[in-house]
């Protein structure tokens, strides 16, 4: 029996944002028939990697999709998922080539452009990350994480104006995207607007009171203002929910938070 190639994936992984990018199902420029056997074969390969990654176990999750593309390699979307993964491994050089070859499969994917244009954010690439983030918004205008990542790239080029508007393109599309309400308020206070900063913080501390990065932002702010209670009372939640942030180089490089909000964490840091 004939079944069509590339709906297989669709029940198996949904195109959900994860800290490894965009997980797309896979497609096809034009339709592609396999047998029922190899079908089956590939949903195997699919759940087998998914399960991997939910496991945390990349090397094979990494070693499944390998399979996958050695017997399609003209699937976009099974390179793209390996990359990735490999982006997950810190392989950036080898994910952006699987990407790279997603893209040539499909130029028009704009899932593949984001994996894409993350991994030259983590290279510190900024500009070739913008122009990714660039085509994936001329694909899929209203992407709300587009607007949060190019944004992460105009900070990265230091065009703190651009950076605030695109966070704020971003809440007002997915206002459940916490992140893009986090960086637009971390650059408020960046480009000197204290009082709505802190206004932002603090409504995303009610909604979201497990959210470190806010808790952080909130005891900086808070300790620049010279609210000492409230700012302690913060940094407790901040660190029991991820220590990482009593390491400034981390916040500063890793985490990148725009400068004036480094420094008042370090101000912090420092006195305390």
């Amino acid at each position: 029996m004939l079944a069509l190639l590339f709906a297989w994936l669709s029940s198996v992984l949904v195109s959900v944002t994860t800290a490894f990018g965009h997980f797309i199902p896979a497609l096809a420029p034009d339709p592609i028939t396999i047998s029922r056997d190899s079908l089956n074969q590939l949903e195997q390969l699919a759940k087998d990697a998914t399960r991997a990654f939910n496991n945390g176990d990349l090397a094979s999750a990494d070693r499944f999709w390998s399979e996958a593309i050695d017997r399609f390699p003209d699937n976009p979307a099974l390179w793209s998922n390996r990359g990735n993964i490999r982006a997950g491994q810190n392989q950036l050089g080898l994910a952006i080539a699987d990407y790279d070859r997603a893209i040539e499969l499909a130029p028009n994917l704009p899932d593949a452009y984001l994996n894409r244009g993350a991994a030259y954010e983590r290279l510190g690439e900024f500009s070739q990350a913008l122009a990714d983030y660039d085509r994936v918004l001329e694909l899929a205008p209203d992407d709300a994480a587009a607007y949060n990542n190019r944004g992460n790239a105009k900070a990265g080029l230091q065009d703190w104006e651009g950076a605030v508007a695109d966070y704020q393109k971003a809440a007002e599309l997915e206002p459940r995207l916490g992140i893009a309400r986090t960086n637009y308020a971390l650059m408020l206070y960046q480009l000197g607007d204290t009082a709505e900063a802190l206004r932002n913080f603090k409504n995303l501390a009610r909604k979201y009171p497990q959210f470190a990065d806010v808790r952080a932002a909130l005891t900086a702010v808070l300790w620049s203002e010279g609210k000492i209670g409230e700012a302690e009372s913060n940094w407790v939640a901040a660190v029991g929910l991820d220590p990482r942030y009593k390491d400034i180089e981390w916040v500063a490089k890793i985490r990148r938070w725009p400068p004036a909000m480094a420094i008042a964490l370090e101000k912090f840091l420092n006195i305390s």
